[in-house]
């Protein structure tokens, strides 16, 4: 993937960065189970990388619940309270962040998270993620209309860079871990590695549109893509 020689690069947060779906599929799971459903990785999938209040009613349609969207979000904001402080990073994640920073790469994250939850998932990572140069958040951010597998989160965030924003959309690297992501970065021009978690089942066309597919960030080879190598 040598032609692509990136400038900017953008990261999702949840399962990409912090391990944070396992957390959702727990909270998700027991509001599922209170109604007498299993959560399973087909509605995950059609979850993943929306807002919360999207991915609600996305649970709420499937299973057809008697229950609002506002019901959902008290019902699992308990739980995130409860878990999302004791999220980890995900393997390569804080090599690779820390690795773009030092070498002056600028970076960023487009996430469809509230920033309450937020800043819950980063309490004990807050150094490292205050080395992006910014934050996009789908579900409180005015600008972001509509939500992954729609481009505006990708869009936004990258205008938002300092400086200059960057004049070639080849040239803005995107990391994420749900085919909605890929979808939305794929629709805003942007080159993508997509790193699914295993459980996942993964469409020819959601395939066909990453630019590289990983199965973890410690995969990844900067110089592939015209950044700094990693030291040896």
């Amino acid at each position: 993937m040598s032609s692509h020689q990136i400038s900017h690069v953008i990261f999702d947060c949840d399962g990409l960065l912090l391990d944070t779906e396992s957390i959702y599929s727990e909270v998700i799971g027991a509001l599922c189970s209170k109604y007498g459903h299993t959560f399973n990785w087909d509605l995950k999938a059609k979850q993943m990388g929306r807002t919360e209040r999207e991915s609600a009613q996305v649970l709420i349609d499937y299973f057809q619940l008697p229950i609002t969207v506002d019901d959902y979000v008290a019902f699992t904001e308990k739980g995130y309270i409860e878990h999302f402080p004791s999220s980890k990073l995900l393997p390569g994640a804080e090599r690779l962040v820390r690795h773009l920073h030092a070498h002056g790469v600028p970076i960023a994250v487009a996430t469809g998270s509230s920033e309450f939850k937020y800043n819950l998932k980063i309490t004990n990572h807050k150094e490292l993620f205050s080395l992006f140069s910014h934050i996009v958040f789908a579900s409180d951010d005015p600008d972001v209309r509509q939500s992954k597998p729609c481009p505006d989160v990708f869009n936004v965030c990258a205008e938002r860079f300092p400086g200059e924003p960057p004049s070639n959309k080849s040239k803005v690297l995107v990391f994420e871990d749900a085919p909605n992501g890929v979808e939305a970065s794929y629709s805003a021009g942007f080159p993508c590695i997509f790193i699914p978690d295993p459980n996942l089942k993964v469409s020819e066309d959601v395939k066909e549109k990453a630019t590289t597919i990983l199965s973890s960030l410690e995969d990844f080879i900067p110089e592939q893509y015209g950044l700094p190598a990693y030291d040896s």
